[in-house]
């Protein structure tokens, strides 16, 4: 029978076999985003009634089932975007021992490049402006902000926050011609008070939301040279509020003060990661490049929705690109962003139990993946995620994929530098140190010689000292994850 009604399952972004309580949760969250009370473009007022006329079918179960009887056999074609899964063995062995696995997730845009829009933005800077920051490194920030500001285009919308022990907008969330005015306001920022980063990001937040749209790019890019105190645990869960709305978040930090461990949380909340800035005159490149990357953005962030298998255990999850980082291993796991130009790569380290083997197969991750798309404010349908593999007797003689050898080999460097800092973390720094002396022999072999250097430095610095130089382990950490970025660039080529 052809299908002459809507179908209300893929307007509200939710599988046919959908909870009530998912279609109550697509819904309050699609009417969030299209309610005419906050969004008055043109064409949104119809995608809400859509939307409402679809919740007010599938949320009554009788009008449910009645129009369930007219829907053809699902067909689960997502047209908006792909994935791809490479496993480093095609099966599992029965052996009496844990055994570990590998998963690479590739989500991609299926529509052709040329024809994908540009979003416009909608960006907070939140810019730390403690006493730390006096001289050049603010004289830098508060000329990159205008240079920013002059590159918007006009359907763009920049705010920017300064703070310190409280916080100032500087410039408003709005779309404003006078751009002069704004620019003589960056340039009175002065350098004050401690740093309390929460003050920031409420602010930030607050700016982002007058304006949130999800035709945009909503994003806050926090820049601090200093830790904060106290409030940690208030700006996590202000990410993940932030996440649930859809609202990005990059941490940058300057010199050698700043808590990179947090700023990789708060910013992995929404599926972001942090960067390092060693000197004051990288500022400027590293802010334009993230404005340039935002503006490449074809979907906000990819939501993993999974449930917990038995004897299966996730040991490990890293984004290998666009914006290479640890993800926080959780039910629902923000992956990350995918570019125009370039598909979201995820790597997944499994640990299997020997109770898990007794069957034919075996589910590693069952579950379902969730792309927000600036491009289209309706919803994206989920993509059901079920990643399985056979249980034999005798392990298989076929090679893992390039793809997982090449992501393998890419991640070895970071996975090093991590049990480093594991180790001298825990008081053990000859384990710390010989870490490090395996690193800068695998960085030596693949010509890294500068960073090799780096590393035996600081595994002599661990041994004698027991720790580490000013920005020994940011160096290692941040060099080491560009070294995993760079080698995507260059397959890329």
């Amino acid at each position: 029978m052809a299908l002459s009604k809507p179908d209300y399952y893929a307007i509200l972004g939710v599988f046919r076999d959908a909870s009530l309580e998912d279609i109550k949760r697509a819904y309050f969250d699609s009417a969030q985003k299209l309610h005419p009370d906050k969004n008055v473009a043109p064409g949104e007022t119809e995608l809400f009634l859509e939307i409402q006329q679809a919740y007010e079918v599938l949320a009554n179960p009788k009008r449910r089932s009645l129009y369930n009887a007219t829907l053809p056999p699902e067909i689960e074609v997502n047209t908006a975007v792909k994935h791809e899964i490479h496993f480093s063995r095609p099966n599992l062995v029965k052996l009496g021992e844990p055994q570990l696995i590998y998963a690479l997730l590739e989500v991609s845009s299926r529509e052709e490049k040329s024809a994908l829009p540009t979003p416009p933005l909608n960006i907070c800077l939140v810019l730390d402006r403690s006493t730390s920051m006096q001289g050049e490194k603010l004289d830098i920030v508060k000329a990159t902000a205008i240079q920013l500001l002059r590159s918007l285009r006009p359907e763009d919308v920049l705010s920017v926050v300064s703070f310190s022990d409280r916080a100032e907008v500087i410039i408003p969330a709005s779309i404003s011609p006078d751009k002069k005015k704004q620019e003589g306001r960056i340039q009175m920022m002065q350098a004050s008070g401690a740093t309390e980063i929460f003050n920031g990001l409420e602010a930030g937040m607050r700016e982002v939301r007058r304006t949130l749209d999800p035709s945009r790019v909503n994003h806050i890019i926090l820049l601090t040279d200093g830790k904060t105190y106290g409030d940690e645990q208030a700006c996590l869960q202000l990410a993940e509020e932030a996440a649930a709305l859809n609202i990005g978040i990059t941490g940058m930090g300057i010199g050698n003060e700043w808590n990179d461990i947090f700023l990789d949380a708060l910013a992995s909340r929404t599926g972001g990661s942090s960067a390092y800035i060693s000197k004051p005159k990288d500022i400027e490149r590293l802010l334009v490049e993230k404005f340039k990357a935002l503006i490449n953005i074809y979907a906000d962030d990819v939501l993993l929705e999974l449930k917990e298998q038995e004897h299966v255990k996730i040991n490990y999850v890293f984004r290998l690109q666009p914006e290479g980082g640890s993800v926080e291993i959780e039910s629902h796991m923000h992956l990350g962003p995918i570019l125009r130009e370039a598909p979201l790569q995820v790597l997944f380290e499994f640990l299997v139990s020997p109770e898990a083997l007794n069957g034919d197969a075996l589910s590693l991750i069952s579950g379902s993946l969730k792309t927000s798309i600036t491009a289209r404010p309706m919803p994206v349908p989920p993509i059901r995620l079920n990643l399985t593999r056979e249980i034999h007797s005798n392990p298989s003689a076929e090679p893992p994929p390039t793809q997982i050898l090449s992501a393998l080999s890419r991640l070895t460097l970071y996975r090093m530098q991590e049990r480093a800092r594991t180790a001298a973390d825990a008081g053990q720094y000859d384990a710390a140190a010989r870490h490090l002396h395996n690193l800068a022999t695998h960085l030596l072999s693949q010509g890294e010689h500068s960073l090799a250097k780096t590393a035996l430095f600081e595994a002599d610095n661990l041994e004698r000292m027991h720790a580490w130089s000013a920005s020994g382990h940011k160096d290692i950490k941040y060099q080491t994850r560009a070294l995993l970025l760079s080698g995507v660039k260059e397959k890329a080529r």
